[in-house]
């Protein structure tokens, strides 16, 4: 049996560019690697249906809750036995106990790197993604072990994302050697340093020249591009295309000055530990 190396997230976080970027690393090629074909032998998800479905054969109808939480930890086995080394997963679930079973199974598990994002970027990005407005999204960023239901048209199982600041605390609580966390924000403004140090900590080695490569093969601009020629199959429903932005600090335009209020006040702890509190709110 293999292991783990999970791709956390609170979701819109950053998750789907980071998958990227490692896609674009292994294949090491002269052109951007196929984004619609990153899951596969190196990546996986811990949501997809088809995992589930191996361990309980029944109609998805008629899965209760209770089903789906006691299947996460034999799906995650199913998943190290993939291949005999280390597989990379994604994943949107926060790292707790849910219905009396753990989303995360650290029994096959060998590291975690996190990808942490300002919420305040992270509600914008939300909204849109759900197809509700940036209230809805602030609501559901705040609501303690939060849990989306599974959607089987888009072959996902239900997600316990719990609140923001319950993720991040859950996944970045007690640092430890087997994980590395990395800021949204640092991936725009030093890639080069970032996703080297990403690199580093999975115990890769790549030229400079193939970390530059695999840098330029999944800029936020080049997955934009490829999204327009070729679509993306995890996009939402909701939105005309998946891949926004891709910058930081868009709050500023997208906000009202009461819902910025909010989330500084719903996640201020978290918040301050990643520098994400705006200078006007951190004294108070």
């Amino acid at each position: 049996m293999g292991d783990i190396v999970w791709l956390a997230s609170y979701p819109k976080s950053g998750n789907t560019w980071m998958r990227a970027f490692l896609h674009n690393l292994f294949h090491n090629e002269a052109k951007p690697a196929d984004l619609n074909r990153m899951q596969g032998e190196i990546l996986q998800s811990d949501g997809s249906l088809m995992w589930f479905q191996m361990v309980d054969r029944r109609p998805v109808s008629e899965w209760s809750p209770e089903d789906v939480a006691a299947m996460r930890s034999k799906v995650c086995e199913l998943i190290a036995r993939g291949q005999p080394g280390s597989i990379f997963c994604k994943t949107h679930n926060a790292l707790m106990t849910v219905r009396g079973h753990p989303t995360i199974n650290l029994g096959v598990t060998s590291g975690a790197l996190y990808i942490v994002r300002n919420p305040l970027d992270v509600a914008a990005s939300s909204a849109n993604f759900m197809g509700t407005d940036l209230d809805q999204a602030i609501e559901l960023m705040a609501t303690d072990y939060l849990e989306m239901p599974h959607d089987p048209e888009r072959n996902n199982v239900s997600i316990v994302s719990g609140s923001w600041t319950q993720h991040v605390e859950s996944w970045t609580g007690s640092p430890n050697a087997r994980l590395h966390v990395v800021r949204y924000e640092d991936m725009i403004d030093k890639p080069s340093a970032t996703f080297g140090g990403v690199a580093r900590f999975l115990g890769l080695k790549p030229s400079h020249q193939r970390l530059l490569r695999a840098i330029r093969n999944s800029s936020f601009r080049t997955l934009q591009s490829q999204e327009v020629a070729g679509g993306f199959k995890e996009r939402s429903p909701n939105q005309e295309k998946f891949f926004r932005r891709g910058t930081a600090g868009h709050w500023r335009q997208e906000l009202t000055p009461d819902q910025v209020e909010r989330i500084c006040s719903q996640h201020r702890v978290q918040m301050k530990r990643f520098d994400y509190l705006p200078p006007e709110y951190v004294g108070i």
